[in-house]
């Protein structure tokens, strides 16, 4: 009994000890602990996202929008197919998806998937593209007279056969020319291409120094918005034609919008301007500062090295990208409004920074060693937006121009907001392109450009 009781004795030292042991760990202190290489608790992932990671997030925006985007013309009031395309059906429509084929949000979808095949080699996100200009194209005889005879009205190809507005033209213009170039149409596109040129260099609003312009909300108003709607279908036009008036054209418009718009002390551009006021309120529209850089990037993409205008426009990209990148929160996203960090985070301008900027990279024009962690960083911020079914969320609807702050800090988000799929498809492509060009390791906790050696 002594003996066992001696046995049990000494098997419950070995296991308080034990379990003493691992209840009192060695202090975690600064001589005990490399304290800077603890993990710190990041909001959204931080790091190298990698190649098969991002291609994983455009995988899914693909699958969403090849399911959700028919290209079928059917009979409103039955939903029927309609095949018998000999005399116009009245009822006529496009088949109705989440999105609307005609849309500028749509021609940066388009551009889009052209640069994910471009990226990733994957011949399906082209098709998405071609098979569906090559509809819109094949189509326009069809909806022809419906269009003449009410040329106001909401019907499924008013936006293409009588555009009334810029955001009608630019954005799907230039990714038709782009399709067109990279040759995987069957339908040739340029009779649209001219309609929509014809409107943007003859029928759209301007400043009696040419600049492009609206009458509304208030007369003879620039809205930042119009860069985008307008310059890069411009400058693609230079590139299919060869005509240098194009390029002319569309660097006179960035340059007399900048004049007006961009504060060089901030590197941020106003969202609006009105001809006769005195006081310009400066709001500074995440998403209108995408589509100013993007409008830069696109144009040097094209614009032949040896134009006058092009040190201008890469002057006025290195600014506002150094103004941008002044302004990104530490998750990763920018503010609906760039300088009021209680305005919410957004998703589309995020995105379209860091695919401007990624290209921007990768054409040489910023920094790598600067520019390429913030790039990576928004990313992964943008990633973490795009939910298991494929849709964007976190993107403001459409907006106009206002010169309060509430309009801007209250509007809604929606994942039918077709404004953040063209735009995450795009950076996610270029950031692909990014991380193919140079290297990127973590160094003493901190993402680095790994120089070569």
């Amino acid at each position: 009994m002594k003996t066992l009781t001696t046995s049990i004795l000494f098997s419950i030292t070995l296991i308080s000890g034990a379990v003493n042991a691992q209840k009192a760990p060695a202090k975690a202190n600064d001589s005990t602990t490399p304290l800077h290489a603890l993990q710190p608790d990041y909001s959204v992932p931080y790091g190298n996202p990698g190649i098969e990671g991002v291609t994983k997030v455009l995988n899914r925006v693909y699958t969403y929008l090849d399911a959700v985007t028919p290209t079928e013309i059917v009979d409103k009031a039955t939903g029927k197919p309609i095949t018998d395309k000999s005399s116009f059906n009245p009822n006529a429509v496009i088949k109705p998806g989440d999105f609307r084929l005609t849309s500028y949000e749509w021609g940066v979808t388009y551009a889009g998937m052209l640069l994910a095949t471009e990226a990733t080699g994957d011949p399906r996100y082209a098709a998405y593209t071609n098979k569906r200009i090559d509809f819109l194209n094949s189509v326009r005889s069809y909806f022809k007279d419906q269009v003449a005879a009410n040329p106001t009205a909401n019907t499924s190809l008013r936006q293409l056969l009588a555009p009334h507005a810029l955001d009608d033209c630019g954005a799907v213009c230039a990714a038709m020319v782009k399709a067109s170039l990279a040759g995987g149409l069957k339908v040739d596109p340029r009779p649209q291409i001219d309609t929509y040129i014809n409107y943007i260099q003859t029928k759209e609003h301007r400043l009696a120094d040419g600049t492009l312009a609206r009458n509304r909300p208030q007369k003879n108003t620039l809205w930042l918005d119009d860069l985008f709607m307008s310059v890069p279908a411009l400058a693609q036009m230079g590139k299919l034609t060869g005509e240098t008036k194009y390029y002319d054209e569309a660097v006179k418009q960035v340059l007399l919008f900048s004049k007006r718009m961009f504060n060089k002390e901030k590197g941020l551009y106003m969202h609006g301007w009105v001809e006769g006021m005195d006081t310009h309120p400066e709001f500074h529209w995440a998403r209108a500062n995408g589509w100013a850089i993007m409008t830069k990037v696109e144009l040097l993409d094209v614009l032949p090295e040896n134009h006058s205008g092009r040190p201008a426009i890469l002057a006025l990209l290195k600014a506002h990208a150094k103004g941008l990148a002044a302004h990104q929160s530490g998750m990763g996203f920018w503010h609906q409004l760039l300088d009021r960090t209680d305005s919410y985070l957004e998703t589309s301008a995020t995105a379209i920074y860091a695919y401007s900027i990624a290209r921007a990279i990768n054409r040489g024009w910023l920094d790598p060693l600067a520019y390429g962690p913030m790039t990576l960083l928004a990313w992964n911020a943008v990633a973490t937006k795009v939910n298991q079914q494929g849709q964007v969320e976190g993107t403001c609807v459409g907006t106009g121009m206002a010169f309060d702050p509430a309009f801007y800090y209250y509007r809604p988000i929606n994942v039918y907001a077709a404004h953040g799929y063209g735009p995450v498809l795009l950076a996610g492509a270029e950031v692909i392109h990014l991380l193919k060009k140079r290297a990127f390791e973590m160094n003493d906790s901190s993402v680095q450009l790994l120089e070569k050696r």
